[in-house]
């Protein structure tokens, strides 16, 4: 079927359309389910050598990367890359271009080798310590004269800089710095390496840097433009609209706690202050050094792009930003964007004049920076990650087409159909991934090739990131053309969990009368044409334990307009009592449904003026149960609120619960509608037709019929799945039923378009082979045109609770562990628990891999995992905030059959933990 112009791309059908199509099924979908052959084969390890890359003697990574670029012009089938357990130390980043790409339908993927861990990484192990202080209990290493970072990790965890804590009354700012009023800080003026001491303000919004530039008695002065530019606009460090903390950061003088650290990159001299008892030897110290680790970039011209690379299993560690070290600073404005450059039109007296914005001010923000990220992906198409680790970066994790400033490529934007699926971003520095750039070609782009477009991040859990630059959210997607973030777990943030869109709506056609009376426009055009920005879909996701530092933004969040939209079936809780649903300034024609809003300050909230066009949003039938209503309905807004439900404590209704219980990560595997062959597999019966070419269906296909009696079955192995479809204006009732079991009826009928919305589910099944059948009953909702039913995707899923200890797939347990009960925040409310050292557990399971899931926080220990008796790897489960149901340990690629994974409680911990305590969740068998 040729999909419609209409930017939904709705499916619409005819019966004898459907018929026609359905004559054509069979081959049609054969050719869909197979599977690429593997036409070449090569294998690299961190002691790689030689130019063979063979299994027996395999090479470099670099030398692997060479290899490729010798036999993929003429691709049969895809080129793997196996990455062997280790970690690959890089002295420059990787840079992937057009030359790298796989050709003819075919993919490169560099891959983790079966029940391998591989880590790229960017950072120099410290060793060679030696107590330097012992009465402070100091430590010294050595590193190479020039090493600069902003980040150190000991054992798997960011150490924080030295740094102490100021009041505002401490000091009086000035244009060129601040003057001590604080007695007790007049010892500054003789500390060394002063241009190395910064200062940190957390405000309302924003996390701003900038650093000292001497100190002569009690007048500080801060190097530019840093300075200036953090003191004009708005939320800015000498004016801040709420909050306000400030730091000291960065010398010597500060490591007054254990745990922080300071490099002196004059000396070569890196500084620890060890908690009592530290034994160096017995810890990881990890000095990131590179500023990006993957740069993934076709030509300027955006003619050769760097297409069909897939990045499978592989962790990305060790990368550090160095701008706010920098003259430049970190002027902050908004989620991790910021003033790059001087600006000579800044008026003498900002501190007074533009506290809160100047006309003068309005001429900066079309050259505003981005965070860079340590994973880059621009000017390319058909990229993937699947299975990654993004962790211990002292930036943004994974960045896909920003702007061309923030790339080491210098070409940014242009990025398609990027998918990222299943990965883990936490304890990074910036937001887990950032799509889209904020200058004037990311929203009204030179050439249509720069568009970003087509970019789906699903599936990951993203938690415990925006480490140093607090203002930035787990996920910010600016100005894309059909972004879908969908099953994502995003937690523990110091600001927002997802955000979308950005400009205030400057851009939007006809401008903004609000950004006319402050005079951007005497420095941009007002723009006839809409933005890049469209058809964004935000669902399913479970967003809590967020607004921990930052009173401005919402859990889920809009800026501009952002026609098609749609933010629904999230669940959003822990959000400090602040916003849950924000449009902010300029958002129109967005949709707002069946969204959970659990114990919010605001559950809605638009930011409306007589001047912003914050205008024709729909919030309709979502479950909250506190917090008031603050949405401009009416004209001129006409804003629509219907069918919002108030629930009392925390009595849900059934369809509130099954939005809960659905949302977040689908810890199982995708079947696309298109797979008719295979473990798991569609089977179609009647009158089915195939689209292909969907935008936002998964794989781009739907199977969709309006005959009665017409069936789709599908068969999968594992307890839990979820039949993925469409719902929209058009669609039909459908029946459901598993086994042969009684059939459930489920209405697609949606005033607007969900696509990859879940239909029907089933969990807590027999371990074993099922069959879901789906029945075209040709009835329909009065409300809807037509009664079409359109198939997406099946996810199916083994889940085995730690409580499980009998069947095929199973835990067992050794001495000493112990059983909590009723823990909300954890699969079926229970764990096994232990921190008895040399106790031990396994989980025994049939297929060729498994995850384990359990717990990290403030008091847990070290752990070691083993596969079939093999060697333990450790993993340190403590974290600085509590990570419920998170991946512990995951293997994969292992040969078809019975399993062991043993689990042993060490009895050890990191340093900065409570105790050492072991906690296990839940597995999961793809």
């Amino acid at each position: 079927m040729t999909p419609s112009p209409h930017p939904h791309l709705r499916i619409r059908a005819t019966a004898a359309a459907t018929a026609l199509v359905g004559a054509l099924l069979s081959a049609v979908a054969s050719a869909g389910a197979a599977q690429a052959a593997t036409m070449t084969t090569l294998y690299a390890s961190p002691s790689g050598t030689g130019t063979a890359c063979s299994s027996s003697q395999p090479c470099s990574i670099t030398q692997a990367q060479t290899s490729v670029r010798a036999v993929n012009a003429g691709m049969t089938g895809d080129i793997v890359v196996q990455l062997a357990d280790g970690t690959y130390r890089l002295s420059a980043p990787l840079s992937f271009t057009a030359a790298d790409s796989g050709n003819n339908g075919h993919t490169v993927v560099w891959k983790a080798a079966p029940g391998a861990h591989p880590v790229i990484s960017g950072a120099q192990k410290i060793i060679g310590w030696s107590q330097f202080d012992a009465t402070k209990n100091i430590y010294a290493a050595s590193v190479p004269i020039g090493t600069d970072s902003r980040q150190l990790y000991v054992d798997g965890s960011l150490a924080p800089r030295a740094a102490i804590s100021i009041a505002r009354s401490d000091i009086a700012f000035t244009s060129t710095g601040f003057t001590i009023q604080n007695a007790n800080l007049n010892y500054l003026a003789s500390l060394p390496e002063q241009n190395r001491i910064e200062i940190e303000a957390q405000n309302s919004f924003t996390d701003r840097f900038a650093p000292v530039q001497s100190i002569s008695g009690t007048s500080v002065t801060m190097q530019e433009p840093a300075w200036k530019n953090n003191g004009w606009g708005y939320d800015t460090m000498e004016h801040p609209f709420a909050g306000g903390g400030l730091q000291l950061e960065n010398s010597y003088s500060f490591l007054n706690t254990a745990g922080q650290w300071y490099l002196d990159p004059t000396a070569g001299q890196l500084y620890y202050k060890a908690p009592s008892g530290w034994n160096p030897s017995a810890h990881d110290v990890e000095l990131p050094q590179l500023t990006s680790l993957v740069d993934i970039s076709g030509d300027s011209s955006y003619s050769s792009l760097a297409q069909n690379i897939a990045f499978q299993g592989i962790s990305f560690q060790g990368a550090t930003w160095l701008a706010p070290s920098s003259n430049i600073g970190y002027a902050d404005q908004q989620t991790g964007t910021f003033l790059n450059q001087t600006y000579t039109n800044e008026p003498s007296d900002f501190l007074a004049s533009c506290s809160v914005g100047c006309s003068a001010f309005e001429s900066t923000r079309n050259s505003w920076g981005e965070v860079p990220a340590a994973v880059q992906v621009s000017a390319a198409s058909g990229i993937s990650f699947s299975g990654d680790t993004f962790t211990n970066l002292g930036e943004v994790g994974l960045g896909i087409g920003q702007d061309n400033d923030a790339v080491a490529s210098g070409t940014g934007l242009g990025a398609s159909n990027v998918t990222v699926d299943h990965n883990t971003f936490t304890n990074d520095s910036g937001a887990g991934v950032v799509v889209g750039g904020v200058q004037p070609n990311a929203h009204h782009p030179s050439n249509t090739a720069m568009t970003n477009q087509n970019i789906t991040i699903s599936n990951n859990l993203i938690t415990a990131v925006a480490q140093d630059y607090k203002d930035m959210p787990g996920i910010l997607s600016t100005y894309v053309n059909h972004a879908v973030i969908t099953h994502n777990e995003v937690s523990n943030l110091a600001y927002d969990g997802i955000d979308v869109g950005w400009g205030w709506g400057i851009n939007d056609p006809g401008g903004s009368q609000d950004y006319v009376n402050r005079g951007i426009y005497n420095f941009q055009p007002v723009y006839t044409t809409p933005t890049t920005l469209k058809n964004t879909i935000v669902t399913y996701n479970k967003v809590h334990g967020t607004k921990k530092v930052f009173h401005d933004g919402g859990s889920l969040y809009n800026l501009s307009a952002n026609p098609g939209a749609v933010i629904d079936y999230n669940y959003v809780y822990d959000n400090n009592h602040t916003i849950g649903l924000y449009l902010d300034e300029g958002s129109r024609y967005i949709t707002l449904q069946n969204n959970v809003l659990q114990d919010t300050g605001t559950w809605a909230f638009t930011n409306a003026s007589s001047t912003n066009n914050t205008d024709d949003n729909s919030f309709i039938g979502n479950w909250y149960n506190s917090g008031s209503t603050n949405v401009a309905t009416g004209s001129p807004h006409n804003n629509v609120l219907s069918g919002n439900v108030q629930v009392s404590g925390t009595s849900w209704p059934a369809d509130a619960q099954q939005v809960m219980s659905q949302s977040g990560v689908n810890y199982g595997t995708t079947t696309d509608d298109n797979t008719t062959s295979g473990t798991s597999h569609f089977a179609y019966s009647g009158s089915w037709g195939l689209a292909t070419g969907v935008y936002d269906l998964y794989g781009g296909t739907a199977h969709y019929s309006a005959t009665t009696n017409s069936t789709a079955t599908f068969t999968f192995t594992g307890n839990q799945v979820a039949i993925q479809g469409v719902k929209d204006v058009d669609q039909g009732i459908v029946g459901f039923s598993i086994d042969g079991g009684p059939v459930t009826s489920v209405d697609d009928y949606n005033p607007t378009r969900l696509p990859q919305t879940t239909l029907w589910s089933a969990s807590g099944l027999a371990v074993g082979t099922h069959t879901v059948t789906a029945t075209v009953t040709g009835t329909k909702n009065s409300a809807s045109s037509n009664d079409i039913i359109a198939l997406d995707d099946a996810v199916a899923s083994m889940i085995i609770d730690d409580a499980t200890t009998s069947g095929t797939d199973a835990f067992a347990y050794g001495s000493n562990w112990g059983l909590a009960t009723g823990v909300s925040d954890l699969y079926s409310g229970t764990t096994h628990y232990n921190h008895t050292g040399g106790s031990t557990a396994t989980f025994t399971f049939t297929g060729t891999g498994a995850t384990i899931y359990g717990v990290k926080d403030v008091d847990q220990g070290i752990s070691t995992y083993s596969v079939d008796g093999g060697p333990a790897q450790s993993v340190d489960d403590y974290s600085s905030a509590r990570l419920a149901g998170i991946p512990l340990f995951s293997v994969s690629g292992l040969s078809q059959g019975t399993h062991t994974i043993t689990i042993g409680v060490t009895g050890t911990k990191n340093p900065a933990s409570a105790n050492d305590i072991v906690a296990l969740d839940y597995a999961t068998v793809p």
